[in-house]
């Protein structure tokens, strides 16, 4: 069986699972591009291994991040693995970039185009950065980032909207469902994330089908 996983993750066989699984659920029920959330969830790594890192959060055992980005139902558009160590803030950028499917185009001005929808982004804290707010406005985004000061003036966005980032936190609960993603044992990292691939199909296909 492992032998098989192997070569399923080679091909890449849970990738392309994952972008057909998007596709239909597209075509049946609609992506929800208006509202995106980035996050980012520490977990353990005993066994160490490619990406992982000491955690600053745990008494700087072994780990590793799973870094996804979600639609406004909480469907995974993108996941990545780094080390525990590592700043959300350095892989913002690359998260949103490896969306696995088509994003449609959007328009952060106040009258866009009749075929383009604003697409309003949610970060924490951990992701407030100058830099990171300049490249989500660049891809279209209109940046919605908490500040770590509640004075601190936004750069970009100051309208007010209710809290929406708990969907993201309800995703990665779903991914902490799944046994082989709550603590990571694979020791290359390119087999957690095949794991992870899988279970962003699992719950693509919940979705679709259960609603």
């Amino acid at each position: 069986m492992a032998y098989k996983f192997q070569q399923w993750r080679q091909f890449p066989i849970f990738g392309r699972l994952c972008i057909r699984l998007l596709k239909i659920y597209d075509n049946k029920r609609g992506i929800r591009w208006n509202w995106q959330s980035l996050d980012s969830i520490s977990i353990k790594s005993p066994l160490g291994g490619a990406m992982t890192g000491h955690n600053p959060t745990d008494r700087s055992k072994l780990g590793s991040k799973r870094h996804i980005l979600i639609d406004k139902d909480g469907i995974p558009l993108s996941a990545i693995i780094t080390s525990a160590n590592t700043h959300d803030v350095t892989v913002a950028i690359n998260t949103v970039d490896s969306i696995v499917i088509k994003r449609p185009s959007s328009s952060s001005s106040s009258k866009p185009n009749y075929k383009q929808k604003k697409q309003n982004l949610c970060l924490d804290k951990a992701y407030h950065s100058k830099e990171v707010e300049l490249e989500i406005v660049k891809r279209g985004y209109i940046p919605h980032i908490r500040h770590r000061r509640e004075k601190e003036k936004r750069i970009f966005h100051r309208k007010h909207h209710p809290a929406r980032r708990w969907v993201v936190e309800r995703t990665n609960s779903w991914h902490n469902r799944f046994r082989k993603l709550f603590t990571r044992y694979e020791k290359k990292d390119e087999n957690y994330l095949g794991l992870v691939q899988l279970a962003n199909s699992i719950i693509v296909y919940r979705r679709l089908i259960l609603g």
